[in-house]
Formats: structure tokens, C-alpha cells, sequence
């Protein structure tokens, strides 16, 4: 009887595991937080492969990807602390903002557009927000 008692809890953990890993917010941070950790490791082929194909298609080779992440959005390649804000719909694409504090000390707000294909969520790209109350 304990035996089932524990099967039927097992069962029912996972199955509300299964039921959180299927919403888009969960699996959209656990791509740019997986690709985030890549970039730590200088992984940048395991980076390239969150990117959509037609990111990949643009930068041809995870060495070409590394490097433009590594000089434009060094904060992207080495971050402090992340920070995951709203997911937005935007004329029917979805939109992760993050914020992220580098390696000094200073914040970034950044928004990720997410594409969602066979194999699920990949970043379609991303672009740097201003501050509230800060001018670029």
C-alpha cells in the first residue's frame, strides 16, 4: 500500500512538473537562461543552437555568433545577476524583458524576441531598452 501511496505522489509531482515546463514562460526562460549559461562557459556552439535559423543563418558559424555577442552585448556573454520582467506580445510576437547587471555593476535592460518552432522556443533576436528614466 505505501508503495502506491508513493507511486500515485510521484506521479502526481511530475505530472505538475510536466504541466510547468509546458507553459510558454517557463520554457522562454529556460532557453535564454541555458544560452546565458553557455555564453559563461564560452559554449559557443551550445549558444548558437538557442538562436533561431534565421539568426543562425545570419551569423553562419557559432564563432561568428560568439564574437558579435562578445563585442556588442558583452553584458549578454558575462552577466551578473538576471532578472527575468514581463512577457509581452508584440504585433503577435512574444517578448522576454530581461534585466541583467554586469560584471560592474550596471544594468541593462534588454528584450528578447522568442520564436517558438518544432523543437521548441529559440531567441529570434535581441535589442537593448532604455532605462526608465535614463536617456540613451
Amino acid at each position: 500500500m505505501r508503495s502506491l501511496i508513493f507511486g500515485l505522489v510521484a506521479a502526481v509531482a511530475l505530472a505538475g512538473g510536466v504541466a510547468a515546463q509546458d507553459t510558454p514562460e517557463t520554457g522562454i526562460k529556460d532557453v535564454i537562461s541555458s544560452q546565458l549559461e553557455a555564453f559563461r562557459q564560452d559554449d559557443f556552439a551550445r549558444a548558437f543552437s538557442f538562436a533561431s535559423p534565421s539568426i543562425q543563418g545570419m551569423f553562419g558559424s557559432p564563432e561568428n555568433f560568439g564574437g558579435m555577442v562578445q563585442n556588442g552585448y558583452p553584458m549578454v556573454w558575462r552577466p551578473g545577476r538576471v532578472d527575468f520582467l514581463e512577457l509581452r506580445q508584440i504585433q503577435g510576437s512574444l517578448w522576454q524583458k530581461v534585466q541583467i547587471v554586469d560584471q560592474n555593476g550596471q544594468v541593462h535592460l534588454l528584450d528578447y524576441q522568442m520564436v517558438e518552432g518544432r523543437d521548441g522556443w529559440r531567441i529570434g533576436g535581441v535589442q537593448m531598452l532604455e532605462l526608465p528614466g535614463m536617456a540613451v
